[in-house]
C-alpha cells in the first residue's frame, strides 16, 4: 500500500429486518460518527444492512425493490465526506442479488454481487439469490480496496479474484450468526486468507437478535501477515476504526475474548431484549416454578428488559414443594420482578372430575401430570392476552430434544430463551450469572431437578443423568453421529438408543415450539430440518 495511512471505520450496527428507513438512519448516524469523531475516510456496513438479515421471503414483496432504491438514493444524497460500503438486496428484473454498493458524495463508484451463496445450517440463500461473478475494487486515497460479502471470505476464489483485480486491502461485509466458538473460527480463517493473498482484511459484522438468530458483532481486522489489529466487543453496537498500514493492535483496539459462559449468557440477553422490544411487547411473563430453568429465564429477562418489565407467576399444585415457591419469590424480590401466586389446585380438581367418567379406574400417569402443565400454560396465556406481555417458555435444549416438555403446557410461549441451551449449561449459566450478583438462590442450583408433577418425582426417573444425556444429544444432533458411532465414544447402547428414539419421536413437538436463539453449532429450528414422519433407525 502507499505511504499515507487510510482510516477504515467498521460500523457494527443492530439492524432490524424490514426497517429500511430506520436502518438507513442508523447508517447516516454511524457514517457521521466515523467521519466527524474518528476522521475515517471509509465506513463499511454489514451484509444486507439496508434491509436486515435474514429477510427470507420478505424479499418477494412487490413493493420492496422501489423502497430499497429510494433508500439508496437518499443515502447517496445525504452521505458526504466519506465513502460508504452498504449491503443491500439488488433487483435486476426477476433476479435478486445479495449485493453491496460503494457510495461517495452522491455517486455509486463501486458495485459487488456476492458470489458464494451458503445453503447449509441456518442459511438458505440459493432460494432467493443468484450468485455474482465479478470483483469490486475501488480507489480511495491512492489505494485500491476490494469488497466481498460474508461467505465469499470462507472460500478461496473471491479474495484471490479481488487481488488479481488490484485490491491491496479487502473489506468483507457480514451478517454472521453467533455460536459459542464462532469468533475463533472467523479469526483463524481471516489469518489464513490474509497470509495466502498478502493483503489486510477488515471484517464487519452486525449485532442483535433476529428471531432464532443472534448476531454478536465482534468485527475485526488482520494485517497482511495475519496479525490481529482490531476486535470489536461482542453484542455492542458501535463504530470501530482501523488504520492501514497499522502497527500491532493495542489493548484498546482488541476487545478481550470472553469465556463461553459470558458469551452465551450475553447472547441470550441480547436475543430476548430484541425479540420482546421489536415485537412491541410491554414486558415478559414467566411461569416461576422455583426450578433452575425458570430461575435462569427470569434472570435473563430481568437483565434484558429491567425487572419492572418482568412478571413472574408461581402456579403451585398439590405436588409443589414449599421451598419452590419461596425460592421463586426470593429471586423475584432480588431482581425487582413482580411476583404473584396462582394456585392451580381448584382447576386441577375440577378438570379431573370432568375427565373422571372417561378416565374411569385407570391409574394416574402422564395424562394427569401434563394436565397440570397445561393448566399453567392456559393461565399464562390468559394473562398474556389480558395484559399484552409475551410468555417466555422455560424449556431447555435437553428437554426439547427428548420431549421432556408438555405440548400446550410448559411449551406455551412466544419466545424460548433456553431452547438451544443444554441442561448442564443451564447450571453453568446460572452459576455464572451469580458472579455478576447473586440473584438466583443457591438452593435452586443445588436441588435435584424435578418437574414436581407427582410425588417424589425426579428427572432421572425417566432420563439418564444430564451429564450422560447431553453429550449423547450433542453427538446425535450437532455432530450427526450414528448410534454405533456414539456407542464407540463410550456411552451405553441402551442409553444411546433410548435418547435417539426420543429425539426422533418428538420432532412433531419441536415443530410447534416457540422460537429461541441459536447458541450452539446446530440448533433445533431453521438450523436442523428433519421430517416428522420418517424411519431412519441407526443412521
Amino acid at each position: 500500500m502507499g505511504d499515507s495511512s487510510l482510516r477504515i471505520a467498521l460500523a457494527q450496527i443492530n439492524v432490524w429486518v424490514g426497517d429500511i428507513e430506520g436502518n438507513a438512519r442508523q447508517m447516516l448516524e454511524a457514517a457521521a460518527t466515523a467521519r466527524d469523531r474518528d476522521g475515517a475516510t471509509i465506513v463499511a456496513f454489514p451484509e444486507m444492512a439496508l434491509l436486515g438479515y435474514p429477510p427470507d421471503d420478505l424479499l418477494l414483496r412487490r413493493g420492496l425493490p422501489a423502497a430499497i432504491e429510494s433508500a439508496l438514493e437518499r443515502l447517496a444524497h445525504e452521505l458526504s465526506g466519506i465513502t460508504a460500503i452498504i449491503g443491500y438486496p439488488e433487483y435486476d428484473g426477476q433476479t435478486i442479488y445479495n449485493a453491496a454498493v460503494v457510495l461517495r458524495d452522491g455517486e455509486r463508484i463501486g458495485h459487488y454481487r456476492k458470489q458464494c451463496l451458503p445453503n447449509y445450517g441456518v442459511f438458505d440463500e440459493r432460494r432467493h439469490y443468484r450468485p455474482g461473478e465479478a470483483p469490486c475494487v475501488f480507489e480511495q486515497g491512492g489505494r485500491r480496496i476490494g469488497v466481498t460479502i460474508c461467505e465469499d471470505i470462507w472460500e478461496t476464489g473471491p479474495a484471490a479474484q479481488a487481488v488479481e483485480a488490484g485490491a491491496e486491502c479487502l473489506i468483507n461485509l457480514n451478517a454472521s450468526p453467533f455460536h459459542a466458538h464462532k469468533q475463533a473460527e472467523r479469526e483463524d480463517l481471516l489469518v489464513r486468507r490474509a497470509r495466502a493473498n498478502g493483503i489486510p482484511i477488515c471484517y464487519v459484522n452486525c449485532v442483535g437478535g433476529q428471531d432464532e438468530l443472534v448476531f454478536d458483532g465482534r468485527s475485526c481486522a488482520v494485517d497482511e501477515a495475519g496479525r490481529l489489529m482490531l476486535r470489536a466487543p461482542a453484542f455492542e453496537a458501535g463504530v470501530y476504526c482501523i488504520d492501514w498500514p497499522a502497527g500491532p493492535g493495542d489493548s484498546e483496539s482488541i476487545a478481550p475474548m470472553p469465556g463461553a459462559e459470558a458469551l452465551i449468557y450475553d447472547a441470550l440477553v441480547r436475543a430476548t431484549r430484541d425479540y420482546v422490544d421489536r415485537n412491541g411487547f410491554p414486558g415478559a411473563l414467566i411461569g416461576a416454578s422455583g426450578g433452575i430453568d425458570s430461575a435462569l429465564v427470569m434472570a435473563i429477562a430481568a437483565d434484558a428488559l429491567g425487572g419492572e418489565r418482568v412478571w413472574a407467576v408461581s402456579m403451585p399444585s398439590r405436588y409443589t414443594a414449599a421451598i419452590s415457591n419461596a425460592d421463586a419469590a426470593e429471586q423475584a424480590q432480588r431482581m425487582g420482578v413482580r411476583y404473584d401466586e396462582l394456585p392451580i389446585e381448584a382447576g386441577f380438581t375440577a378438570l379431573l372430575d370432568t375427565l373422571a367418567p372417561l378416565f374411569g379406574d385407570r391409574e394416574a400417569d402422564t395424562a394427569e401430570e401434563n394436565l397440570q402443565s397445561r393448566i399453567r400454560g392456559a393461565l399464562l396465556m390468559s394473562l398474556s392476552n389480558k395484559f399484552g406481555h409475551v410468555v417466555l417458555a422455560t424449556g431447555n435444549k435437553s428437554e426439547m430434544a427428548v420431549g421432556y416438555a408438555t405440548l400446550y403446557g410448559d411449551m406455551c410461549g412466544g419466545f424460548a430463551p433456553l431452547k438451544d441451551v443444554y441442561k448442564t449449561w443451564v447450571y453453568r449459566l446460572a452459576r455464572f450469572r451469580n458472579t455478576r450478583g447473586a440473584v438466583i438462590p443457591e438452593r435452586v442450583i443445588t436441588r435435584p431437578p424435578s418437574a414436581e408433577l407427582r410425588d417424589d418425582q425426579a428427572d432421572t426417573d425417566t432420563l439418564p443423568e444430564y451429564d450422560v444425556l447431553d453429550p449423547i444429544i450433542e453427538a446425535y444432533v450437532e455432530d450427526g453421529e450414528s448410534i454405533e458411532g456414539i456407542c464407540e465414544r463410550g456411552f451405553g447402547e441402551a442409553d444411546v438408543r433410548q435418547v435417539a428414539g426420543l429425539i426422533r419421536r418428538n420432532e412433531y413437538k419441536r415443530r410447534q415450539a416457540a422460537p429461541g436463539p441459536k447458541v450452539t453449532l446446530r440448533a433445533f429450528g431453521r438450523d436442523r430440518r428433519y421430517p416428522i414422519t420418517a424411519v431412519y433407525g441407526d443412521l
